[in-house]
Order: structure tokens, then C-alpha cells, then sequence
């Protein structure tokens, strides 16, 4: 059960940070989805030792766009 609970956490982040990613790059879903699942921004939040599921989704997307301004992406 609290597995499914923080699963459930992840994936809210997940579609907010896709949502985020098409509005202010002005890209298509695919590629968002591309950027967000292939980060490892999405490799921390999935990793329950990080407690990164427990911010909120903007804290998580400054965190991503970190990652892709280093990355240049």
C-alpha cells in the first residue's frame, strides 16, 4: 500500500514536469517525455532513499532544469 501511495507521488510529479517541459520549451509531448524519463532527475525521484517524491512538482522541475541547462539539452 505505501508503495502504490509513493507511485502514485512519482507520477503526478512526472505528468507536471512533462506539462512544464511543453510549456515553457514550446516541445511536443513525445519529447518531453523523452527529456523527463531519460534524466537523472526521474532517476532520483524514483529513487524512494531520495525522498524527492515529497517535494513539490516545481521545487523537482527547478531541479530538472538544472540538470538540462548543464546537460545543454
Amino acid at each position: 500500500m505505501v508503495l502504490e501511495k509513493l507511485n502514485y507521488l512519482v507520477e503526478c510529479i512526472t505528468q507536471d514536469l512533462i506539462q512544464y517541459l511543453i510549456e515553457d520549451y514550446k516541445i511536443t509531448m513525445e519529447e518531453a517525455i523523452d527529456m523527463v524519463y531519460t534524466s537523472k532527475t526521474f532517476e532520483q525521484l524514483n529513487d524512494f532513499k531520495t525522498h524527492l517524491y515529497y517535494e513539490s512538482s516545481s521545487y523537482v522541475y527547478e531541479y530538472l532544469k538544472e540538470e538540462l541547462k548543464i546537460n545543454k539539452i
